[in-house]
């Protein structure tokens, strides 16, 4: 089958299973852009009938896809979304991997220039958008869901199902899913879209709901990535020096579970307009930096993702230079990511 007529064979369906008519070489010709006359696309249909792709179910009447047209259109969309999620994933894969050797070199820049303990957390999505779900059938008893926001961002999931599903209802389920919930911030899907979607999927609505479940959890149990450096620059300070302070502030570092929850609340809180705030001794809220200051700075790479800086010294810091260095470092940030693409 060459290029056009799987063109006007995947426009034939898609108008089909909008809106339940024949379709006829009129609605073709406004529906594509191959800019081909209403004769050329009639041609085009006799030889797709003549292969079996499509029928016409009365004389004078348009078109509607056969069994062997269903096939070839779930086959092909099922390529692609396989090819695309690869190629996307094989993306990402090399973009992480620049993207921490830049972060650690960022962390180790602010700690020397600065003579201060820094951190900084790898780009999470925020308030983030679906952007597609595929389901796939893996055998008579497992659908794999994956699901894809933006940024890029691929979770997979694995759903028992009580019975294999036809390639026609994965279809389906596809089709829902993606017509309901494609562009919806993921924090926005409530219980009436829920119950909205389990209705429209009927007997499969248990399938639904495995895959909203799936899309929530994908989303809460992503790892915060923490990348610090210069934790030894505590022992600058006298008034942080002592076994016991400098003891605590070094478990902080190399555990990393509360400086994650720092920098995840300083996300969640917002920020003035600089994107700069500053906890100083119990404002933390980490028993370890109880005499410490720190200051912190959002960033965004686009699409969503955002991540934290931060910089933790004494109280006494030179908060002029910190809080200039973050400024530049914050701006710059985006430029350096792209410079690394």
């Amino acid at each position: 089958m060459d290029e056009r007529k799987k063109i006007i064979l995947n426009a034939i369906i898609r108008n089909y299973l909008e809106t339940g008519e024949p379709v006829g070489s009129r609605t073709i010709s406004k529906y594509t852009d191959l800019n081909l006359s209403s004769a050329t696309i009639r041609n085009e249909m006799s030889d797709l009938e003549e292969m079996g792709y499509i029928v016409q179910p009365h004389t004078s009447a348009g078109r509607i896809p056969s069994d062997k047209g269903y096939r070839f259109y779930v086959d092909s969309m099922m390529e692609d979304k396989d090819r695309e999620i690869t190629e996307m994933k094989e993306v990402l894969l090399e973009r992480q991997d620049r993207l921490e050797d830049m972060l650690k070199s960022v962390v180790k820049l602010l700690a020397k220039d600065t003579q201060y303990a820094s951190l900084i957390t790898a780009p999470r999505a925020i308030g983030n958008k679906l952007k597609f779900i595929q389901l796939s059938g893996v055998d008579e008893h497992h659908v794999l869901s994956v699901i894809v926001t933006e940024g890029n961002v691929i979770k997979n999931a694995m759903i028992e199902v009580s019975e294999k599903l036809s390639e026609e209802d994965m279809l389906a389920l596809n089709m829902l899913l993606n017509t309901q919930l494609a562009g919806k911030p993921v924090g926005d899907i409530n219980l009436g879209t829920i119950a909205a979607l389990k209705a429209q999927a009927g007997i499969h609505s248990d399938v639904i709901g495995s895959v909203l479940d799936a899309i929530g959890e994908s989303m809460s149990d992503e790892d915060l990535q923490v990348y610090t450096s210069g934790a030894n620059n505590i022992f600058r300070y006298p008034e942080l020096a002592d076994n016991e302070r400098a003891s605590g502030l070094i478990n902080t570092f190399e555990e990393k579970e509360q400086l994650g929850d720092l920098l995840t609340n300083v996300l969640d809180e917002g920020g003035e307009e600089t994107g700069i705030q500053v906890y100083i001794g119990q404002e933390s809220k980490v028993s370890s930096m109880q005499d410490c200051s720190v200051v912190t700075a959002s960033y965004e790479l686009g699409d969503g993702l955002k991540g934290t800086i931060g910089i933790v010294g004494p109280k006494r810091m030179d908060y002029d230079k910190v809080i200039g260095t973050l400024k530049q470092l914050k701006a710059k940030l985006d430029d350096l990511y792209r410079n690394g693409d």
